[in-house]
């Protein structure tokens, strides 16, 4: 499948990136959204294309042309304001949905937060941005979209050990950036993610038994 990966210079994506460009199976075009963040993705040879979320849904859409998949694991950042948390992590996200409909691309993968789902776990350090993952992830619930919503634990920049714990609900926990960039590989083809949202923490058991399990 061809993936188009929403938010490629992000940390996860830049694994998922990585991770895909080196699959036998898969192929992938980068969205990103600097014209100087396409410097990195040109020198391992990774098509790439620079839009804005913050732009039309048309400009999205013609940017996933002829992709398979979109994974949307794009994000604000941790030192902007609340208002581009809902212009990104929100608006950005639904705009994205709406753009994947419109071409008829059914597979969408959204990388969520930890317990995005329920309000009486929400992080309220971080409130905005747990009220935008919320209501993007009900935005995506109620499409017509094959989705998949991957809600990971507090982010580590460790090395990834392809052991993880997936439920709907799982105790509070931490894991790498690359296990969750291997985990959205894995769900890609994986039809017991297919409608359906979990979180996800390290833990003991290999990814893919992990997603068939839950």
């Amino acid at each position: 499948m061809k993936v188009f990966v929403v938010g490629a210079n992000g940390q996860i994506g830049k694994h998922l990136v990585d991770l895909l460009n080196d699959s036998q199976e898969h192929s992938v075009r980068a969205m990103i959204r600097k014209e100087e963040q396409r410097r990195h993705f040109e020198k391992k040879g990774i098509e790439s294309v620079v839009v804005s979320l913050t732009g039309s849904v048309e400009e999205i859409a013609n940017a996933a042309k002829g992709c398979d998949v979109i994974v949307f694991t794009a994000g604000s950042g941790g030192s902007t304001g609340a208002d581009q948390t809902l212009l990104i992590d929100l608006d950005g996200a639904v705009k994205t949905i709406e753009a994947a409909e419109n071409l008829g691309i059914k597979r969408f993968i959204m990388v969520s937060a930890f317990q995005a789902n329920n309000r009486d776990n929400w992080n309220e350090a971080i409130k905005p941005y747990y009220v935008a993952k919320h209501y993007a992830d009900r935005a995506l619930l109620q499409s017509d979209l094959l989705y998949t919503i991957i809600r990971p634990g507090g982010l580590v920049n460790e090395p990834g050990t392809g052991k993880v714990t997936a439920a709907e609900g799982v105790e509070r926990g931490s894991i790498s950036r690359e296990d969750v960039a291997r985990t959205i590989i894995a769900a890609l083809t994986e039809e017991n993610t297919y409608k359906r949202s979990f979180d996800l923490v390290s833990g003991n058991t290999a990814i893919t038994e992990a997603l068939r399990k839950i």
